[in-house]
């Protein structure tokens, strides 16, 4: 479950594309670097489309996850923004997330709960649009779970989300970080953050045409991942290797 795309998204928004949509694939080494990690799927794939309009902007994608004899688990987020400002710095935020896993021995899918976020946003970016942040501010509901016997629950979620682009845009460094009210961990708060690093084939001379880049991600986590022990009020680093070809 991540949003790492979002950053990428911001970065070309503001560089004045009036669309992106991309396809990702990543190749988690969780399951190698921690024994506690053995089941966690090991591949990732991420489609998004993001798509700004004279009103505000839509972003979603789609992330699944595979195990070696077959999809794992799928989840998505949808999320729509309108401007309030005239310099679209300040919006309305609306978002929904949703998804199901599967057990590795029995295979019975378990749904996550359902999840509504709404608030404001505050946008930025450099005079060149090399840089970009931005901060949400969103009450969060979860509703209802029957499979994992949760309660609805009121809270709330912070996220941050930068993007810089650097070397004439071959490099860029981005990521996002959310803390979000969870009254079933320790603490009450689980942290989530995924700072990527991408080089990008097309800023290469000769090589324009060549939409691919290269990466890795790292997931910062606590209170988020799931071991094998059924256990996730822990810290996480988590790496992976990283392809994302841009249409």
């Amino acid at each position: 479950m991540n949003r790492f795309s979002l950053i990428c998204t911001l970065v070309l928004a503001s560089m004045g594309i009036g669309r992106a949509q991309n396809v990702q694939l990543h190749y988690d080494l969780g399951h190698s670097l921690d024994k506690d990690l053995t089941s966690r799927p090991s591949v990732t794939t991420t489609v998004e489309m993001f798509k700004p309009d004279k009103w505000g902007s839509t972003f979603l994608f789609t992330d699944v996850d595979y195990q070696r004899d077959g999809v794992a688990g799928a989840y998505w987020e949808i999320a729509r923004e309108i401007n309030f400002t005239a310099n679209k710095q300040w919006a309305a935020h609306v978002e929904y997330n949703g998804g199901l896993t599967s057990d590795e021995n029995t295979w019975n899918a378990t749904r996550f709960q359902h999840v509504f976020l709404a608030g404001a946003a505050w946008n930025w970016h450099s005079a060149d649009f090399s840089k970009t942040f931005s901060v949400q501010a969103l009450y969060k509901y979860h509703f209802k779970s029957r499979h994992y016997h949760l309660r609805p629950f009121n809270g709330f979620q912070i996220t941050e989300v930068w993007g810089v682009q650097m070397a004439h845009d071959l490099f860029t460094f981005s990521g996002f970080c959310d803390t979000w009210y969870d009254p079933n961990v320790n603490g009450k708060l689980i942290v989530l953050a995924e700072p990527q690093f991408w080089v990008n084939l097309n800023a290469l001379k000769g090589m324009e045409d060549v939409h691919l880049s290269l990466g890795t991600e790292v997931e910062l986590s606590n209170n988020f991942v799931w071991n094998d022990k059924g256990q996730n009020n822990r810290f996480c680093a988590i790496p992976t290797l990283a392809l994302k070809w841009t249409f």
